[in-house]
């Protein structure tokens, strides 16, 4: 029985020494100003998602706030850009450098405000689609082969309405509950797609 035991200890410590395989970062802006805003969308999920693998994103390192978890064996970096919304990608770009991790093992959790708040649509790559922070990340990486998980925020009232104003905008208790209900999805799909299932993860989370 005891050889059992020492079987785990030692895939355990594999599994802790492991080098970084997978980035997963949660896009939004630092500050108290900004919590709870619509382009905060990523942080709040991320931060979802470190508290499930019982974690907390609070050491500081490649411009951002950072803490590791394994994630179906693979050691995953998980990361909140301090640089704001705009430089994103200086930071995740470090990153990558720095643990030799390729694009498509880079995946970004962002505000969409072309979908109703709670909606999820995941995707293998894209463009930036007018959002400032993953145009930050395609100038730094470079490219657009990243995966990423875009979260429904809400469209603006009006096609009037400045941009700037309604995506840095608090978003009301019933948009931010039906945003939240959706984290343990998103959770879900991040392991998929960590696991190499991209395929999977859309055809079960995106909706």
């Amino acid at each position: 029985m005891s050889n059992i035991f020492d079987l785990f200890k030692k895939i355990e410590s594999k599994q802790e020494t492991a080098p970084v395989g997978f980035i997963v970062v949660g896009l939004g802006n630092i500050g108290k100003q900004y919590e709870l805003t619509r382009h905060n969308a990523g942080f709040l999920a991320i931060d979802y998602i470190a508290e499930k693998y019982g974690a907390k994103i609070d050491r500081v390192k490649f411009h951002a706030t950072v803490t590791e978890v394994n994630i179906s064996g693979v050691r995953v970096l998980l990361m909140k850009p301090t640089t704001l919304m705009n430089h994103s990608g200086i930071a995740i770009a470090e990153a990558a450098s720095f643990y030799k991790i390729p694009p498509e093992r880079v995946l970004v959790l962002h505000d969409e405000i072309s979908f109703e708040p709670g909606k999820i649509r995941i995707r293998r790559k894209g463009s930036a689609g007018g959002h400032n922070g993953l145009k930050s990340i395609i100038e730094r990486l470079p490219g657009e082969d990243f995966p990423r998980i875009k979260i429904g925020v809400g469209k603006k009232p009006t096609p009037e309405y400045d941009l700037a104003d309604w995506v840095l905008g608090k978003m009301p208790e019933a948009d931010r509950r039906a945003i939240s209900e959706r984290f343990p999805d998103i959770a879900a799909a991040t392991e998929l797609i960590v696991k190499g299932d991209i395929e999977g993860a859309m055809s079960r989370y995106s909706k």
